[in-house]
């Protein structure tokens, strides 16, 4: 009776949901996070956009670790993917811990955006406004913690595949010998000699030339200062 795997514990769905996760909270970082009004006494151009990778640069970087753990499982033994479980969940957890940080106080986000348009990383008067991205990176976050759990509870179900060199049968070694035998019977033949001798103690004048030379042979030979022609 054959057993099909389930669909949540096949490898390739486990790792293609891991990565697109990642990829997603990745993607939010090239949104804005952050709409940023200055003073307009200030600056001349009071309104300022900031993108998730310069409020969080942190989860830029865990969803990078994310993306890259989650690929590396396709070729990982069973101790690896337990490696692997556990980065793709601190990748997660750190994820959605930037994130939150960025809600909780979004004008500590945008102090860089701020200083560059004004010198200051503060001014009296500076409103900051949230977009959605912030909520959807601790969203999908938490979904990729979530995600190593379930890498490590569908991992233990996977097999590793392995190649082995062929192996001869027993049975091919024995028509090799019989052409072996049948080779060295028609050498002996054409040389004149008894069956069972070595090609040099048949013909003493080819055993004298050594062995044929070769083209490396002879390069070397020229290396040394040798002559490549010189039997002995």
């Amino acid at each position: 009776m054959s057993t099909t795997t389930p669909r949540w514990q096949r490898k390739g769905i486990v790792i293609m949901v891991t990565v697109l996760l990642a990829a997603l909270a990745f993607g939010t970082t090239t949104r804005t996070w952050l709409n940023v009004t200055l003073p307009a006494a200030n600056v001349v151009t009071p309104d300022v956009a900031v993108s998730g990778s310069d409020a969080a640069t942190a989860v830029t970087a865990f969803a990078v670790v994310g993306v890259a753990a989650a690929l590396a499982a396709g070729i990982a033994g069973r101790i690896a993917r337990w490696i692997i479980s556990v980065i793709i969940v601190v990748s997660g957890v750190g994820v959605a811990v930037a994130s939150s940080r960025i809600i909780s106080d979004p004008l500590q986000g945008a102090a860089g955006a701020i200083g560059k348009a004004i010198g200051v990383s503060s001014a009296e008067g500076t409103q900051v406004e949230l977009t959605p991205m912030p909520y959807a990176a601790l969203a999908i976050g938490i979904l990729i913690a979530l995600a190593g759990i379930w890498f490590a509870l569908a991992g233990r179900h996977w097999t590793t595949s392995r190649r082995y060199a062929p192996t001869a049968e027993p049975g091919d070694a024995a028509p090799d010998t019989g052409a072996a035998a049948e080779g060295t019977g028609a050498a002996a033949e054409g040389t004149g000699a008894a069956p069972g001798t070595s090609p040099d103690a048949r013909n003493p004048k080819d055993a004298a030339a050594g062995p044929p030379v070769d083209e490396i042979d002879s390069w070397d030979r020229l290396t040394r200062g040798e002559d490549p022609t010189d039997p002995k």
